[in-house]
């Protein structure tokens, strides 16, 4: 797990611009805090900054091969789950490897299949070759957008990068985002490809980007299939079942120490118990790590999206499984803090607004960093399962529109409310949706003979499997990689999505509940109460000290008038948000809610411009 960084001019000689290789590499740094390395080649440039995970002492890179026609050099991100039976496969082929290292293995990989070695991999990953035997850049990522990876053509050649400031580091390219990139960061709909920053692009999940002198070219190596699924219900909940025990098995696999997550939902506690019981084999205990509030469990109230507080069943699920559990205890004082704000948004390099889950998330990770290298998520189980409660509700299922923005969209009303009044007209945040809507479902398959309702719930499915995970990814990959933190996602394995993907809906409810699958092939690992807990969402803090602390900052910010946040937001809206938020609000409402994210989105969206100070370009 590393940073990635390059730069491909075909007009010059790079070496002359190793400073801005070094500053473009550094950047990455929180990425790969372990060790650094940069290779130029005339025309090609790679910088990499690595997170030593496998291999410690053999994995450095840039890695290169010499051939007789010209120099390869690669720089990856990720993990290759199968580059054992790869390694066993190109060895047979003639093929000599000089370290244990994943890395060796896509790059030998690489030499002898091409960008074809994509459709071989099982991972997460992110990786670039330059290839000095034809004079161009390969660029490949994972099928499912684990691994983030970013590019911006030139008039020349290229810029890449695993996070939009290794290229923003490079002269050649000015901070600048128009209203097409504010609609995309407003929207919360994850066009693919899209990067928000002007002339910025995603190489898109399961994509191969390959520039040379004729410019740039594009291959689609996987997308989610659609195909009968003929097995039965046992069959079905075996197939989970080995499929989960195989790839838990693979994703363990580290030199350094690891851990799980453990929100005690479904997703997490079956992950853990997996990874438990696998690990008792060698008389080995899994840590797992759970966030908490302060007072949160003995004063918790019941809202729309959470019943029930997590820690009771993390302790009962971490008692069951046998794990070395920590709690992590969050206060509202370090969620409000501004400098942990400015630490998530120099994360992700956007002003996301997702408020104090971004804070907490941050702050779990960096205490997970103190004891372990590597963690076990349960994302993406309630997307790969049919989870969400969108899944079950008869609007969102009816709704021509994504169906997680049902009842929470711009249409709604949410903290976009604090923007311009003209700037909302400008952006037209509905049009945008729905335009992206319909392009989304244009391409999704229907089966023959398959019913109007299951072929609805197959859209239901393929949009959060290819727009709503992505976003949740990102976050994930971008908080955790902030403190040098590899976080594995079981749930995405794309042999586990492809097979469950094309379960019918009856199959996937069979119980009428959600994730009916996963509950069945685990529930021999389970506390009762975990397997009939309905799902929680990721906590959100309660307490009302958090949204006076916001209150007092916007009302700070608010004495700065000439500040460019008001270019953006409504200072009227602003100041009606902070004085509605504190102790004497209705903390649970809707409305309060709204007011609240209002707040953290333009203390987001100020500390943006002072950080970053972007062009925003309005017309």
């Amino acid at each position: 797990m590393c940073g990635i960084t390059g730069w491909v001019s075909f007009d010059r000689d790079l070496r002359a611009a190793a400073g801005t290789v070094d500053a473009m590499t550094e950047t990455m740094a929180c990425r790969g805090p372990d060790d650094r390395g940069t290779w130029i080649d005339g025309p090609a440039a790679l910088g990499h900054r690595r997170l030593a995970i496998i291999d410690l002492p053999g994995g450095r890179q840039p890695m290169t091969a010499a051939t007789p026609e010209g120099t390869v050099a690669l720089v990856y991100s990720g993990e290759t789950y199968n580059f054992t039976e790869l390694r066993r496969e190109l060895t047979g082929l003639g093929h000599r490897f000089g370290t244990a290292s994943d890395t060796e293995v896509v790059l030998r990989g690489y030499l002898e299949w091409g960008d074809r070695l994509a459709e071989r991999l099982n991972g997460m990953y992110a990786f670039a070759v330059w290839d000095g035997r034809h004079d161009r850049l390969v660029m490949i990522r994972d099928r499912m957008g684990i691994k983030p990876f970013y590019y911006h053509p030139t008039s020349d050649g290229v810029l890449f990068g695993s996070e939009p400031k290794a290229i923003l580091a490079n002269p050649l390219v000015r901070p600048r985002v128009t209203l097409d990139g504010l609609r995309e960061l407003f929207a919360f709909v994850k066009t693919p490809g899209h990067a928000v920053w002007d002339g910025m692009r995603e190489v898109e999940p399961g994509t191969v980007v390959t520039v040379d002198r004729a410019g740039h070219h594009r291959r689609v190596y996987w997308e989610l299939p659609t195909r009968p699924h003929l097995d039965d219900r046992a069959t079905t909940i075996a197939t989970v079942r080995s499929l989960l025990d195989d790839i838990v098995r693979r994703q363990l696999v580290a030199d350094v120490p690891r851990c799980t997550l453990l929100s005690g939902g479904l997703d997490s506690s079956a992950m853990t118990a997996l990874a438990a019981r696998q690990l008792a084999e060698h008389d080995e205990k899994v840590r797992s790590f759970a966030v908490d509030f302060v007072g949160q469990t003995e004063h918790f109230v019941a809202d729309d999206l959470r019943g029930t507080p997590d820690t009771p069943f993390v302790h009962e699920v971490a008692r069951a499984s046998g794990t070395e559990h920590q709690d992590i205890v969050l206060d509202s004082a370090a969620l409000a803090d501004p400098e942990v704000r400015a630490q998530v948004l120099r994360a992700r390099d956007l002003p996301m607004g997702l408020g104090d889950m971004d804070d907490s998330l941050l702050l779990l990770f960096r205490a997970i960093r103190e004891h372990s290298t590597v963690a076990l998520s349960g994302e993406s189980a309630d997307e790969v399962f049919g989870g969400y409660r969108q899944f079950f509700d008869e609007e969102a299922r009816r709704a021509d529109m994504f169906p997680w923005l049902v009842g929470h969209g711009p249409q709604a009303g949410d903290a976009t409310d604090i923007l311009r009044s003209d700037l909302r007209r400008d952006l037209d945040l509905a049009g945008y949706v729905r335009d992206g809507y319909a392009t989304a479902v244009a391409g999704i398959r229907r089966l023959d003979g398959e019913s109007d309702f299951e072929y609805r719930m197959r859209r239901i499915c393929h949009l959060h499997l290819t727009r709503f995970v992505r976003i949740l990814l990102d976050r994930k990959d971008r908080t955790s990689m902030a403190v040098g933190l590899e976080v594995r996602v079981p749930f995405c394995d794309h042999r586990l999505v492809e097979y469950v993907y094309n379960a019918p809906w009856s199959l996937k409810s069979f119980d009428g509940r959600e994730k009916s699958l996963l509950r069945e092939a685990t529930a021999d690992l389970l506390p009762r109460s975990v397997y009939d807990r309905v799902k929680s969402p990721y906590p959100s803090t309660q307490d009302p000290a958090y949204a006076v602390a916001l209150q007092g900052q916007v009302k700070d910010l608010l004495t700065r008038p000439s500040h460019p946040v008001f270019g953006l937001v409504d200072r009227d809206r602003v100041r009606q948000a902070a004085d509605r938020t504190g102790p004497s609000a209705d903390q649970g409402s809707r409305a309060d809610q709204a007011s609240r994210r209002g707040l953290e989105r333009t203390l987001d969206l100020a500390l943006w411009l002072d950080l970053y100070r972007p062009e925003v370009v309005l017309s």
